[in-house]
């Protein structure tokens, strides 16, 4: 093969590569938010003290995350059918997020849990469903993100 045409090669491929490269890095931008190490803790009240529920999550966002919704619902409920739709989350509250690294931030929904609370909920398994946000207005709903028992 003569040299011009291995350099010709050789450039068509550096081309290439750089393109793939840059397709990469753009299709990495856009990739919806991440959920980890979702953890839930439901403690009863007493009659000496209220009692809580507290999420956490570490979610993961390249623009960064605009917000979290949370919302708890019963493994005996209507919702164990459909699941929790994007549209349910509208309503839902929101976690407070706070920045724990480059593009990961840790949110926290903590409730308390009173004795009329405990009494109105159905005992049994419960699910912690999660919408996450990006600030570029990609989402991601897990409706099963954590789960946790009221006795």
């Amino acid at each position: 093969m003569s040299p011009r045409v291995t350099l010709s090669v050789a450039a068509g491929a550096l081309v290439l590569a750089a393109g793939a490269g840059a397709f990469a890095l753009a299709y990495a931008d856009e990739q919806p938010p991440a959920l980890s190490d979702s953890v839930a803790r439901h403690t009863a009240p007493r009659a000496d003290r209220h009692g809580s529920l507290t999420f956490t999550t570490d979610v993961t966002a390249s623009s960064g995350v605009k917000n979290v919704k949370v919302l708890a619902w019963p493994e005996n409920s209507s919702l164990a059918q459909r699941k929790p739709t994007a549209k349910d989350m509208s309503a839902a509250e929101s976690a407070t997020c706070e920045p724990s690294g480059d593009d990961t931030a840790r949110c926290t929904y903590t409730v308390p849990v009173t004795a009329a609370d405990a009494d109105a909920s159905p005992s049994g398994r419960w699910h912690i469903a999660v919408l996450a946000t990006a600030d570029d207005g990609s989402s991601t709903l897990d409706p099963e993100a954590a789960g946790f028992t009221v006795e």
